[in-house]
C-alpha cells in the first residue's frame, strides 16, 4: 500500500501531520478524519519508530489492526492486553493476558519497532517500572555461573510456583540437577541442567510426552504476576523508547470511557490511573490527539492544531452506474483513483465495466504510483474509501462498491421483537433480577466435572464475578438508566441493590394505582365492535399498487382484530419512515368507514395534513367514501362548510391539525376511530386533549421514533404496539456523513444529486437570514434554480412552494425543519442539513427519512461549522445517527433517546431516581407486579423456572456459531420457548442460518423441550445423582392419573414416590443403555400426557 501512502503526502495537512511524528516531544489536535482516513493518515506519517495507539474500546482497536495490517504490511503490530482485574493476584492461574502484556512490555524496552495498540482500559493499568521489570527478568544461557538453588530462590521471588511436574505457565520443577520451568512468555516450557554453578544446557520439551525438543542457545524468564501492588505504580507508556510516539484516538470518547469504568467500579481505582494521571504520564513525549470533530479538550496544552479535509465514500450497494459516474467525475477533475480488492477475482469484471464506459483501469502492485487520470486497481482490505482532495486521491474499496451481505428477515413475534431491541452487547450494563446490576462480560464455555456448558459472565464491583448459565438469560435485562449516568457496580451479597429494589418498588405502587384507574376506564368503556371484512376491504386492498412487507400485514390484522371487539383499541404503530405506516392506517380508516363510522386523522403540521389529504383522496378516489382536510390553507368560508358537513356526516373522513381538538368548533356526526400521526411532535395539553376526544373510540397511533414515555406505556403493557422493521423491498439504508461545513462539500453532494435529475432538501433552519443563504447557495451551484420555504410565509404561497417543489419545478428547496414532517417526494434523495449539531436526535432522524423514499441511493450530509467546538451531548447525537444507518432504527433510536435523555417517569418527572437505580426494565417489571398484586388483592407469587440439573453436553458449539452476538440471541429465543411449536421454529432458524446443528446444540434444545413439560406439569427441578434421578415437583402439580400410572408401569419397582416431600425417586439402573437425556424426555412427556 506504500502507493497510497506517498500519494496522500501530496496533502498539505498530511505532511503537516508528518512533521509531528519527528519530533521529541509536544501535542498536537488532528481533527477531520475518522475510520480507514485516520488509519491511513497515521501509516502514511508512521516512521518505522515505536507508536503506541490508545483507543475508547475493543471495537476500535480491531478497525486499527485490520486496517495497518494492510497498510504497513512490514511492522509488527501488538497489542496490550487488558488483564482482568482477578488476575491481579498472585494466585490467579491461567495468566495468558499477563504472559502477553509482560512480553509486549519488554518488547518496548528492547527498543524493538513496534506499532502498540491499547484500549484504554489497558492504558490505564498500573505496572511494574522498567527499572523493577529490569531487577525481576531473568536471561539465561548454557556456561552461564549460576546456582540452582539461587534460581530456585529467584523463581520463587517472580511468583512461579513449585509442583510435581510442570503442566501450565508458572510452574516449575525440580529434579536432582536438572529444573524444568515454564516461562510466563514462552509457547513451550523449558528444561535447564546444571553442572555443579554452571548452567549446562536449555532445552525446550514436550508439555504432554515431557520429552525433550530442541536446544536453546538463551531463555528469558518473565515476572508471574508476583509483584507486591505497592510495586504497581507505572504506565505502560514510560517502557516507549524516547523518539516513541503516543496517539490518542478519540480523546473525547477515550476520557468517557475512562471516567466510566472508575465509576462503575471504584474498587479498582487504587490499581488505575484515571485520566489525568494517564495525560500526565504521557507528558515530555511527542502527543497525537486524532478525532473527527474539533472539540473541547480537558487541560490539553496543544501546540499545534491540524484540520485535514477529507470526504467519504459512498457505499454503493453494487449500483454500478454510481460507481461509474462517480469515477467520471473524479477522473476529469484530475485525480488519481485507486479501488482495492480483497482478491483480484472481480478485476475483470470491473476492468471491463469501466471500458464500456471508455475509462482506463489497469491492474498495479500496491508499490506502483498512483497516477492521475486512470483507476488504479490493487489487492488489499481495507475498510472504507475517502477521497482526499488536497492530494487529488479517491480510495473506494471493495466493500464500498459491493456492500455487505444482505440481512435475512425472519420472522418473529412483537414480544421477541422488542426484547431484541434491548440487544445486549459485550460491555453493556445489565440487572440481574437477585444480584443487582453488573456488566456483561461475553459468552464463555466453561468445563466442569467433563461436561462443558456455556456461561454468560457478569463483572461486579471488586474481583466479584457472576456465572450465569444460558438457559437462566431470562433473568438479565439491559440496564437503562439516564444520560450521562453510570451505574455503579454491585457488589454480590450486600444489601444495596435489595434497598434500591424496595425503594422503586414503594415508588411504583402509587403510579401502578393511576395505571389501573386509566386500564379500569378503558376496560368499562364499551366501544363499537366492527364486522368482519366486507367484499370492499378485500377490493381496496388489492388495489393496493405495492406487496405488503410481512410486518404491514402483521400489524393489519393486529389492528382489524382490535377493531372488531367491543373494547376500545389503543394500539401504537411503530415503523420507520417509509415502511407503509400510512397504508396501514388507510386500510384502518377504510374498514371504520365500511362499519358506517367517521374517522378524524391528527397530524402535527399543516404541510403533512395536506399530503395526507392527498394521499387518501388518491387511494379512495374510486371506493366511496368522502375525504376533506382542515387546515390554515383552507379559507375561512371552505372551513365552515366543511364543518357543517362533518356534523351532518358527509365528510366520512377529516384530516387535520390541532385544531381537530377543538370539541366546540369541531363535531363528528358518529366518530369511530382516532388516528394520531407522528405522535412524538404533540405537547402535553394536546394529549390530554386527545385523551378526551378518545374515550370509547378506536385509536392509532403511529409514529417512527416514539418518545420514551410512549415507549414505556407499550413496554409495560399499557397500550398495545406493532413494530414494523421490514424495509419494503429494494430499499437501501440513507449514506450519512456527519462532516465539517464546505463549499465544497455542498457543491459536490448537489451536483452529484441533480446529474441523475433528482431533487435536494437544503435544512436551514434560521428565518432572518435564509435569504443570504439563498445567495450563498446560487454563487456554490449557479445552474441550480432554489426556493425557500418556512412556516413564517403566508399559507397560501407555502402551499404553492411545496407543490411545485413536488412538481419538479425547483431543484433545491432550502427550507427550516418544517420538512421534517414531510412531505413524501420520490424525486429528492439528497438532503442537507446546516448546523446539525443544533437538532434532536429523532428531529435529525425524521429528517432524515424525507429521502430514500424510492429505490435510488439517498445521502444526508450532516453539516456543522468549521473549527467549532462540539458540546458533548451533540457529538454524541451525531455519532448515533451516523451508527444507525441502516433501515427500520427508528426504534433503536427512540432506545437510545431513552438512553440519552433517561427514562423519567411515565405519568411524571418524579420517578427518575428510582429508575436510574434499578434500571428501566426491571422498574418496568416491579411496576407489573404491583398492578396485579392490586388487580387480585394477593402478592404476585413468581414462579421460577424449573431447574434441570443432568450430566449433558448442552450449549452453542464457538465452531457452529463463532460470533458472541448471534450467541446470545439465540440463547435468548430458546429461553424465551413456551411450547414445542416454537422450539421447532427455533431449530427451523438454526438450520437455515448456521446449517445443521451438531450433538450439543440438539441437546440444548431437548433441554428447553424438557423444561416445557416441566413448567406445564408443576416440575420444580430435575436433579442427578450418582444413584437416582430425582424429580421435585410443586405444592400442586397438573398430572394426568394416565401420565402417573403409564409411567409407574415402565418403571415398575425402580420408582419411588415420596409425597410428603413431592419427590419421585428413580433408580438410576432404570436408564439401561438409555442417554439421562433421552430418558428424562420420554418420562416428563408421558407425565405430561
Amino acid at each position: 500500500m506504500q502507493a497510497l501512502l506517498n500519494a496522500m503526502l501530496q496533502d498539505s495537512s498530511i505532511r503537516e501531520m508528518a512533521g509531528q511524528f519527528k519530533k521529541k516531544q509536544g501535542q498536537a489536535f488532528v481533527y477531520g478524519l475518522a475510520g480507514t482516513q485516520k488509519h491511513s493518515a497515521f501509516a502514511a506519517c508512521y516512521l518505522q519508530n515505536t507508536a503506541v495507539i490508545i483507543t475508547s474500546g475493543s471495537q476500535e482497536l480491531s478497525g486499527w489492526r485490520e486496517d495497518l495490517q494492510c497498510l504497513l504490511p512490514g511492522t509488527e503490530i501488538a497489542e496490550l492486553p487488558v488483564l482482568d482485574m482477578a488476575e491481579f493476584n498472585a494466585a490467579a492461574k491461567g495468566l495468558h493476558r499477563l504472559a502477553r502484556r509482560m512480553e509486549v512490555l519488554g518488547r518496548l524496552l528492547k527498543g524493538d519497532r513496534l506499532v502498540v495498540l491499547a484500549t484504554v482500559e489497558a492504558a490505564m493499568q498500573k505496572g511494574i517500572s522498567p527499572d523493577a521489570y529490569r531487577e525481576l527478568s531473568l536471561v539465561l544461557e548454557p556456561g552461564m555461573a549460576f546456582g540452582r538453588e539461587k534460581l530456585l530462590q529467584q523463581l520463587v521471588k517472580l511468583g512461579y510456583e513449585r509442583s510435581d511436574q510442570v503442566e501450565m505457565a508458572g510452574d516449575f520443577s525440580v529434579r536432582g540437577g536438572i529444573v524444568d520451568v515454564f516461562p510466563l512468555n514462552s509457547p513451550h516450557p523449558c528444561r535447564i541442567e546444571f553442572f555443579d554453578d554452571e548452567i549446562d544446557s536449555i532445552r525446550s520439551f514436550h508439555i504432554v510426552t515431557q520429552l525433550s525438543v530442541e536446544k536453546l542457545d538463551i531463555v528469558e524468564i518473565l515476572p508471574f504476576g508476583g509483584v507486591a501492588e505497592k510495586q504497581r505504580k507505572s504506565c505502560f507508556t514510560d517502557f516507549l523508547p524516547a523518539d516513541g510516539t503516543v496517539i490518542i484516538d478519540e480523546p473525547l470518547k477515550s476520557r468517557e470511557e475512562s471516567i466510566k469504568l472508575l465509576k462503575e467500579n471504584p474498587d479498582i481505582r487504587s490499581r488505575m490511573f484515571n485520566w489525568e494521571e494517564l495525560n500526565q504520564q504521557a507528558e515530555g513525549r511527542n502527543v497525537i490527539l486524532l478525532a473527527l470533530m474539533l472539540h473541547n479538550l480537558h487541560n490539553a496544552a496543544l501546540d499545534r492544531i491540524i484540520s485535514v479535509k477529507v470526504n467519504g465514500v459512498t457505499s454503493y450497494q453494487k449500483q454500478m452506474d454510481m460507481v461509474v459516474s462517480d469515477a467520471q467525475d473524479w477522473l476529469s477533475a484530475g485525480n488519481g483513483m485507486l479501488i482495492t480488492l480483497g482478491d483480484m477475482i472481480k478485476s475483470a469484471s470491473l476492468k471491463e465495466l469501466f471500458g464500456r464506459h471508455r475509462l482506463a483501469a489497469v491492474e498495479t502492485n500496491s508499490e506502483e504510483q498512483v497516477k492521475p487520470g486512470r483507476i488504479n486497481l490493487v489487492q488489499g482490505a481495507l475498510l472504507n474509501g475517502f477521497e482526499l482532495p488536497g492530494a487529488g486521491l479517491v480510495l473506494v474499496t471493495e466493500k464500498d462498491i459491493f456492500g455487505r451481505q444482505k440481512k435475512r428477515l425472519s420472522r418473529v413475534s412483537s414480544e421477541e421483537r422488542i426484547s431484541s431491541f434491548r440487544e445486549i452487547n459485550v460491555g453493556d450494563y445489565v440487572v440481574h433480577t437477585q444480584h443487582g446490576i453488573g456488566k456483561y462480560m461475553g459468552v464463555e464455555t466453561v468445563e466442569i466435572e467433563g461436561i462443558r456448558r456455556d456461561y454468560l459472565r457478569i463483572q461486579y464491583g471488586g474481583d466479584d464475578k457472576l456465572f450465569v448459565p444460558t438457559d437462566q438469560v431470562g433473568m438479565l435485562q439491559k440496564y437503562i438508566g439516564s444520560e450521562g449516568e453510570i451505574p455503579r457496580l454491585h457488589r454480590m451479597g450486600s444489601t444495596a441493590w435489595a434497598k434500591a429494589k424496595a425503594k422503586a418498588k414503594s415508588a411504583v405502587e402509587n403510579i401502578a394505582q393511576d395505571l389501573i384507574r386509566l386500564y379500569a376506564q378503558r376496560k368499562k368503556t364499551q366501544g363499537f365492535s366492527f364486522g368482519p371484512d366486507t367484499v370492499w376491504q378485500n377490493e381496496f386492498e388489492d388495489a393496493f399498487p405495492f406487496e405488503e412487507t410481512p410486518d404491514q400485514l402483521a400489524a393489519i390484522n393486529d389492528i382489524k382484530r382490535d377493531m372488531e371487539r367491543q373494547q376500545p383499541m389503543d394500539r401504537l404503530l411503530c415503523g420507520d419512515v417509509g415502511f407503509g405506516k400510512t397504508e396501514v392506517a388507510i386500510r384502518a380508516a377504510f374498514k371504520a368507514v365500511m362499519g358506517g363510522k367517521q374517522v378524524a386523522v391528527l397530524v402535527p403540521t399543516t404541510v403533512l395534513a395536506q399530503q395526507h389529504y392527498q394521499t387518501f383522496e388518491e387511494r379512495f378516489r374510486n371506493f366511496g367514501p368522502s375525504v376533506d382536510v382542515i387546515n390554515r390553507f383552507r379559507s375561512a368560508k371552505e372551513q365552515k362548510a366543511i364543518l357543517e358537513k362533518t356534523r351532518e356526516g358527509r365528510v366520512d373522513i377529516l384530516i387535520g391539525t390541532h385544531a381537530l381538538l377543538n370539541q366546540k368548533k369541531v363535531q363528528f356526526k358518529d366518530l369511530g376511530l382516532l388516528i394520531v400521526d407522528e405522535e412524538q411532535r404533540f405537547g402535553v395539553k394536546q394529549k390530554e386533549k386527545i385523551k378526551s376526544l378518545a374515550v370509547g373510540i378506536d385509536v392509532l397511533t403511529l409514529s417512527a421514533t416514539p418518545i420514551p414515555r410512549t415507549l414505556h406505556m407499550s413496554l409495560a403493557g399499557a397500550r398495545d404496539m406493532s413494530i414494523i422493521s421490514s424495509p419494503p423491498q429494494e430499499r437501501f439504508p440513507v449514506q450519512t456523513y456527519v462532516v465539517e461545513n464546505s463549499n465544497s462539500i455542498i457543491r459536490n453532494a448537489i451536483h452529484r444529486e441533480l446529474k441523475r435529475g433528482g431533487q435536494v432538501y437544503f435544512v436551514y433552519n434560521r428565518v432572518e437570514t435564509i435569504e443570504q443563504m439563498k445567495l450563498k447557495l446560487e454563487e456554490i451551484v449557479p445552474d441550480a434554480v432554489i426556493q425557500i420555504a418556512h412556516g413564517q410565509m403566508p399559507e397560501a404561497q407555502l402551499e404553492r412552494v411545496m407543490v411545485e417543489f413536488y412538481e419538479g419545478k425547483y431543484d433545491i428547496l432550502l427550507a427550516t425543519s418544517i420538512i421534517e414532517s414531510g412531505l413524501d417526494i420520490a424525486n429528492a434523495n439528497t438532503i442537507i442539513v446546516y448546523d446539525a449539531d443544533r437538532f434532536g436526535l429523532a428531529q435529525l432522524y425524521q429528517m432524515r427519512g424525507r429521502v430514500g423514499r424510492s429505490n435510488h441511493l439517498a445521502y444526508a450530509y450532516l453539516l456543522y461549522q468549521q473549527n467549532k467546538v462540539l458540546s458533548e451531548v451533540a457529538e454524541k447525537r451525531l455519532q448515533a445517527i451516523k451508527e444507525f444507518a441502516e433501515l427500520g432504527a427508528g426504534f433503536k433510536i427512540a432506545m437510545r433517546d431513552l438512553e440519552i435523555r433517561g427514562a423519567g417517569d411515565l405519568l411524571g418527572a418524579q420517578q427518575h431516581g428510582h429508575i436510574a437505580s434499578v434500571g428501566f426494565e426491571m422498574y418496568c417489571r416491579l411496576l407489573d407486579e404491583a398492578m396485579q398484586q392490586i388487580k387480585t388483592g394477593k402478592p404476585v407469587e413468581i414462579i421460577p423456572e424449573p431447574l434441570i440439573e443432568i450430566p449433558v453436553e448442552a450449549y452453542l458449539d464457538g465452531g457452529y456459531i463463532g460470533d458472541a452476538m448471534h450467541k446470545i440471541e439465540i440463547y435468548q429465543k430458546i429461553a424465551a420457548v413456551r411450547d414445542n411449536d416454537q422450539l421447532e421454529a427455533v431449530f427451523g432458524e438454526l438450520t437455515d442460518r448456521f446449517g445443521e446443528p451438531p450433538m450439543q446444540v440438539l441437546n440444548l434444545l431437548d433441554v428447553a423441550k424438557v423444561r416445557n413439560y416441566a413448567r406445564q406439569i408443576g416440575i420444580e427441578k430435575i436433579v442427578q445423582t450418582p444413584m437416582f434421578l430425582e424429580i421435585y415437583f410443586r405444592d400442586t402439580p397438573n398430572i394426568r392419573p394416565e401420565g402417573m400410572l403409564a409411567v409407574s408401569q415402565e418403571l415398575k419397582s425402580a420408582l419411588k414416590v415420596l409425597k410428603e416431600r413431592n419427590l419421585m425417586r428413580i433408580a438410576l439402573r432404570a436408564l439401561a443403555r438409555k442417554r439421562v437425556l433421552d430418558f428424562v424426555l420420554d418420562i416428563v412427556e408421558k407425565l405430561a400426557a
